[in-house]
């Protein structure tokens, strides 16, 4: 894939790659019940948690099987929400999109600006043909944020995710490469 990390700029926000100095801000969001919601994770309760987290992006990433970005508005470089790919099959055509964000940055275009750049990357410059988000039925921000992304809604999934004790159905949403680049 890389031999180094990536990083992306938008006209506000740096994507780079998160490090141990950023455990702190990946914590804070990551500890907030609300951003944790409809993920498939209980909020975090110490910072170690957060440590095995960023130590799992990174190993992804070295291992060729995923990318996170941390995302950050370019006049502070503080880690506010992170986003990127987990990647299936070899060579890897198809990747799921995953991505979270500070409760105090929704609803400012931050992660439609982020998840652009990410996404065109993806397909420019990764050779990716397809990319997936699966999304609890009743998200609608994700489900808003992913149709203006231009995806496509598949279908829903029944009970195909489990965690916080429960079963979820899921949204599954596609985006091509020939739609995303035509545009």
């Amino acid at each position: 894939m890389f031999d180094t990390f990536p990083q992306l700029e938008t006209q506000n926000l740096i994507l780079r790659q998160i490090k141990s100095s950023d455990i702190e801000a990946v914590f804070a969001f990551f500890s907030d019940a609300d951003v944790l919601r409809y993920h498939d994770a209980e909020p975090f309760a110490n910072l170690e948690r957060a440590r095995r987290l960023v130590s799992t992006w990174h190993d992804r990433f070295l291992t060729r099987q995923g990318i996170r970005w941390g995302i950050a508005r370019k006049e502070e470089n503080t880690i506010i929400g992170t986003c990127g790919f987990r990647f299936w099959g070899k060579p890897p055509f198809c990747a799921e999109l995953g991505y979270e964000l500070s409760k105090s940055d929704w609803r400012k275009g931050i992660m439609t600006e982020a998840l652009s750049s990410v996404i065109r990357f993806g397909f420019e410059n990764m050779e990716l043909n397809r990319i997936e988000a699966t999304v609890m039925v009743d998200n609608q921000a994700s489900i808003n944020l992913l149709s203006k992304l231009g995806f496509t809604e598949e279908g829903i999934l029944r009970e195909f995710g489990y965690w916080k004790y429960e079963f979820h159905d899921l949204k599954l949403f596609s985006l091509l490469k020939r739609e995303c680049l035509q545009k």
